[in-house]
């Protein structure tokens, strides 16, 4: 037990300088900036949902949620924020299936570590990374996997709806063609979008609780122009015309600069995972030996630091490599 104490308190003080670490060097993204820009845009132009409505639709929100829902949401940090990303991702998950997903893998990280033989701190804390990182990891790369759908084809359902306003159809009309013809995330949404106006909703409440969910900044230019172009007047279709040509050429932008960092994340990747696959081989060859990092308390503090160097080290490249259009 005299062992144990320090460290807890090691792995406790460890925790605490990553965060420190992570609020000195983190900087305000340029998404967040981008987000920033858009609102005071849309404060300007009179772009948002009234309040009254935005109060209804949190009240039926609530009102879907289950009993386990209800529950945890009183234990979750930001639940509103964590059910903006779960919606993102397109599935019909809740948090209540979020939250017990990760409690499953904490419980099950922890207890394969304990009866591996790692410390009870040592396996709590793998088990709370588990549980913490696991799942928030695959929201975040089912958020990126359908936003790069979306952005893919957001153009394209543009120009369909360029082609239905110069063909004589009105705005309501042709975002229901896009809800049926296009495929993938982008009639998903147009289609809600069609659907929301159908109960009685205008197009400025629909378009905006789809942008916010979205959280892309292409769908947020197109909600902007709609608005900008209801007040000024003037040719829409020429107007969503030029607002395409500007998103393919920031998609292109974006291309052109994933190639040319492509050396520099193959690096990086290559980098990060050799310690790694170095300890899987002398594992393999001789577990006897790598098995102390589990066991003595100074290899695993040695362990712990150089997890933490090598965590500032792959931030740094990420942040070096990271462009944003």
């Amino acid at each position: 037990m005299a062992g144990i104490f320090p460290l807890m308190m090691l792995t406790v003080m460890l925790m605490g300088m990553i965060v420190l670490i992570y609020f000195a060097v983190a900087a305000p993204g340029e998404a967040k900036l981008q987000a920033r820009r858009l609102d005071a845009l849309k404060g300007r132009h009179g772009v948002g949902m009234p309040v009254n409505i935005e109060a209804q639709m949190r009240r039926v929100v609530a009102a879907r949620d289950t009993r386990l829902d209800t529950w945890f949401f009183q234990f979750i940090p930001k639940p509103d924020l964590l059910r903006k990303r779960i919606a993102m991702t397109g599935k019909s998950w809740t948090l209540g299936n979020y939250a017990i997903a990760a409690i499953v893998l904490a419980s099950i990280a922890g207890a394969l570590a304990w009866l591996k033989g790692a410390p009870l701190p040592l396996a709590i804390l793998g088990g709370l990374v588990v549980g913490l990182g696991l799942p928030n990891m695959v929201i975040n790369s089912l958020i990126k996997r359908r936003v790069k759908a979306f952005t893919t084809k957001f153009p394209d359902a543009i120009e369909l709806l360029v082609r239905g306003l110069r063909s004589g159809l009105p705005i309501s009309e042709t975002i229901s063609v896009v809800a049926t013809e296009v495929p993938g995330p982008v009639g998903t949404e147009f289609r809600a979008v069609s659907d929301k106006m159908k109960i009685g909703k205008t197009m400025d409440v629909a378009l905006q609780e789809t942008a916010d969910r979205l959280g892309t900044p292409e769908f947020q230019f197109f909600c902007i122009t709609l608005a900008i172009q209801r007040e000024t007047g003037g040719n829409l279709a020429e107007t969503l015309s030029n607002l395409s040509e500007v998103l393919r050429k920031r998609m292109q932008m974006k291309l052109k600069i994933n190639a040319m960092s492509s050396e520099s994340k193959a690096s990086a990747y290559i980098i990060g995972v050799l310690p790694f696959v170095v300890f899987g081989l002398i594992m393999f060859i001789n577990p006897v030996y790598m098995g102390k990092f589990f066991t003595d308390e100074r290899l695993i503090i040695a362990g712990f630091g150089g997890m933490i160097w090598m965590s500032i080290g792959a931030f740094i490249m990420r942040q070096m490599i990271n462009f944003e259009i």
